[in-house]
């Protein structure tokens, strides 16, 4: 009884209630705060990711830049409806280095995080191109332009300078080498060795079906070529039950 009595005393008196539920408060903070500092990372390392190629970097901004964000989401929720018709769920470590993440909110179009090789250049072009083309009730813009709008590689260096001022680890030898590499990226007839080594897994070749010419296409489907393609989920060590 003397202790539902001091509790009735703490719910009939406002300045004792604000006071406890403060103390509360503050001491759950401490435990979910304080250990974050501790802690250099709060992402866990997956085998195979890298930063993006200058190509592909390039294609990303050209995605942001044209509010392709607004209409798909890149970010496959772990639920089974989600799993099976996008694939295996986002892993946090996917969008390690993007600056900002392009999760999204809102699914007019369908999710694009493992959207990389599904389709071949040529569809993504022609979908870009004239969407109802290729899907008849899509309701997305042309985005024909971009494939007269050649792509500004002088002094793209300075975008991989930015990155690594939070924390993408671009070397001294890839920003050496962006531009030579978004070059050779594109070109089905250049030396891409360099870009392979710096870059593995990169698609390589011409993207948007005119090889005389280094477009704002061609970095957008370079970008969207690679989403997803980074893992390997047949060796990542899991529990199933989280699939």
């Amino acid at each position: 009884m003397a202790l539902l009595d001091k509790h009735a005393l703490l719910e009939r008196n406002a300045t004792l209630l604000l006071a406890g539920s403060l103390l509360v408060v503050t001491i759950g903070g401490i435990v979910e705060i304080a250990p974050l500092f501790y802690l250099d990372n709060t992402i866990e390392k997956v085998e195979g990711m890298r930063p993006y190629s200058p190509l592909e970097l390039a294609g990303r901004d050209v995605y942001i830049r044209e509010g392709c964000y607004v209409c798909h989401s890149q970010m496959i929720r772990p639920f089974r409806d989600e799993v099976e018709r996008y694939g295996h769920y986002s892993l946090a470590a996917e969008s390690m280095y993007d600056h900002p993440f392009q999760w999204g909110s809102k699914r007019t179009g369908p999710d694009l995080a493992r959207v990389g090789g599904r389709y071949s250049n040529e569809w993504h072009v022609q979908h870009l191109t004239d969407p109802r083309s290729v899907v008849p009730e899509s309701v997305m813009p042309s985005y024909a332009f971009l494939k007269d709008k050649p792509l500004d590689v002088k002094g793209f260096s300075t975008h991989l300078v930015a990155n690594t001022k939070v924390g993408v680890p671009y070397s001294d030898e890839m920003i050496a080498n962006a531009e030579a590499d978004m070059i050779a990226q594109a070109d089905p007839n250049a030396d891409t060795s360099g870009v392979e080594a710096r870059y593995p897994k990169a698609r390589l070749g011409d993207f948007d079906g005119n090889p005389q010419a280094l477009t704002e296409m061609d970095a957008l489907v370079a970008y969207m070529q690679m989403l997803g393609t980074l893992v390997d989920f047949s060796t990542y060590d899991e529990p199933a039950g989280r699939r």
